[in-house]
């Protein structure tokens, strides 16, 4: 009190005239004259006017915007002293003018006019100086609204930062990437130069300053950057990422809860718009915060959309019930899993999503199963929870069964005391045909699957076997076919070619030998001609009929065994025929 009095007599004119006024504001007591305070404050000269005392007037102004050290300044501006009007203090002195009616009914040139002469002149010609005067004003309220200052530097940063958006200025720092999904048919966001300065805004003034934007054009999909900014602001320190308990203080809970469930309130909705890992660390948040059951199943329904661009990390959503539950929070993941069936089924009748690649679904389905085998290993996971949420993996998101069979093997390892018909319930859940040749060798040998599973890898094995060796012998391609149905007429070709070719070689050596044969005769003809024994010929008389080939031989024949017999044996003689002495030494 003391002090505030001393620093208040450094400014006073006539300090040697004794303060005839008190003023209490803002908790601080001013020794103050009446004349300078009347002469421009219509609010302190009503006061005055309508009281008794003449000396050692008290005047209480509790409410007063800014506070002390607002009316301080007034104060100094009744008595003449200077001061300078800056962004900081221009709302202040403001709002303080129109509480304390300083108008122009009391003085020309008064309080009020000088700081809307700064403010339309200064403050609301560049967008940091509407900023820091909007971030001042929201503490002076609701003079503030009274005043229209925060609706003034609400429309001058609206209007800046369109005009901004439509023209593009070179000298805007462009930040990185938000969105990096390649399929989204809108431009890909950038951090702009201005997102900096409006992060700095309180939520529900931040909320109304982006709604003003959009009403003057500004494209709700690029909002992404500054609520992603404003986001890791805000949101800082939470620890959404592990199994703790909280430490954070109720109020602050309810502070930071206000917040992620405005910036909920303010995301694009159209797809592809924000980042799914984003999207997830804000629903990993509003689990922790436990916001209201809308903003979280929002936030779901924006992840099931983008599903396929999900890893892993961002379904990993931790459960905070901290009751021996499971490690994560299986429910949000599977009705993540819902959200993302219903708009493949709603984008399968729409022609629109014939876009959207076949991969995309694929890419689901690996990612779950991949979830499966990271959280079967949780012995809190029951059963059931376990089988729901693989039933509703869609049979064509599997291109083959080997994740799948990963995750029931964790699951049956990490619960051994599983019945038999659990197992089998559990083994229901892969198509045994599916599986790859090192996937059925260790199903083979796993004793934690059930004989009927095992019996099936093994069947469908053995029957994949013999199918690979049937499609060696059969070939399934056209061209091949056509090719196997020629080639049978092609060798039966060249086996009759080479039938021929042999049967002309055998007619060639019947000749060869028949030529031989007609040789022979023909010298036999002419032994006998010359034999002394032969009939001589006259050259009178005509020649004999020649007679033929075989009559000639028999009877050489006739000649050289007179004794034969006519079943051509020879008759039996008493002795041995001795060969004669030129053939003794013959081999033939």
């Amino acid at each position: 009190m003391i002090d505030s009095m001393k620093k208040a007599s450094d400014w006073i004119c006539s300090p040697e005239i004794p303060s005839d006024v008190t003023v209490h504001a803002g908790g601080v007591s001013f020794s103050l004259h009446k004349f300078p305070l009347v002469s421009k404050c219509g609010y302190i000269s009503k006061l005055v006017s309508g009281s008794k005392e003449n000396d050692g007037l008290v005047v209480e102004i509790p409410d007063i915007p800014g506070g002390s050290e607002g009316f301080e300044l007034a104060a100094k501006f009744c008595y003449g002293i200077n001061f300078d009007l800056s962004m900081e203090n221009i709302a202040m002195v403001r709002c303080v003018a129109e509480y304390l009616e300083m108008t122009e009914d009391y003085a020309i040139g008064n309080l009020i006019t000088r700081s809307e002469s700064y403010i339309n002149e200064v403050g609301l010609k560049t967008l940091a100086g509407a900023v820091s005067i909007l971030q001042s004003s929201a503490n002076l309220l609701p003079m503030a609204e009274k005043v229209r200052l925060i609706n003034r530097c609400i429309d001058t940063i609206a209007f800046i930062v369109t005009k901004e958006s439509q023209f593009p200025s070179s000298s805007g720092a462009e930040g990185d990437l938000i969105t990096s999904s390649s399929s989204s048919s809108h431009p890909k966001a950038v951090v702009d130069w201005w997102a900096e300065d409006l992060i700095v805004l309180r939520i529900d003034i931040f909320q109304r300053v982006l709604l003003a934007m959009i009403s003057r054009g500004f494209k709700q999909y690029a909002l992404g950057p500054i609520l992603m900014l404003y986001a890791q602001k805000c949101l800082r320190g939470l620890e959404i990422f592990g199994k703790t308990k909280k430490q954070i203080e109720p109020e602050q809970e309810h502070e930071k809860r206000i917040v992620l469930e405005t910036i909920v309130s303010l995301l694009p909705r159209e797809r592809n718009s924000m980042s799914v890992s984003f999207v997830s660390v804000l629903l990993r948040a509003a689990i922790y915060l436990e916001t209201t059951m809308a903003c979280r199943l929002d936030l779901e329904k924006r992840i099931g959309l983008q599903l396929g661009q999900a890893v892993l990390d961002d379904i990993l959503i931790p459960s905070f019930h901290f009751e021996g539950d499971t490690l994560f929070d299986v429910d949000t993941v599977q009705r993540i899993m819902m959200n993302y069936l219903e708009y493949a089924l709603e984008g399968a009748r729409d022609e629109d999503y014939a876009s959207s690649p076949q991969s995309d679904m694929e890419k689901v389905g690996k990612l779950m199963e991949c979830y499966l085998a990271e959280i079967a290993s949780d012995r809190n996971l029951l059963v059931s929870k376990f089988i729901n949420l693989a039933e509703h993996i869609p049979e064509q998101a599997k291109v083959s069964e080997d994740g799948m069979y990963r995750a029931i093997d964790i699951y049956l390892k990490a619960h051994p005391m599983l019945s038999d018909m659990e197992r089998k319930k559990v083994c229901s859940l892969m198509d045994c045909q599916k599986l790859s040749r090192e996937a059925c060798a260790h199903a083979a040998q796993n004793d934690r699957l059930p004989v009927q599973t095992v019996v099936q890898v093994l069947y469908y094995e053995q029957q994949r076997l013999r199918d690979n060796m049937d499609g060696g012998l059969i070939s399934t391609d056209p061209a091949a076919q056509q090719t196997n149905k020629k080639q049978p007429l092609n060798d039966e070709l060249s086996r009759l070619k080479k039938e021929n070719q042999d049967l002309k070689f055998e007619l060639l050596k019947i000749k060869t030998r028949l030529k031989e044969a007609e040789r022979s005769s023909a010298s036999i003809d002419k032994s006998s001609v010359s034999s002394p024994s032969s009939t001589r010929y006259s050259a009178d008389k005509p020649p004999l009929p020649r007679k033929s080939f075989m009559n000639s031989v028999s009877k050489k024949l006739g000649k050289l065994a007179p004794f034969l017999r006519a079943d051509g044996v020879f008759p039996a003689t008493r002795g041995k025929n001795k060969p004669s002495k030129n053939r003794r030494h013959s081999i033939s």
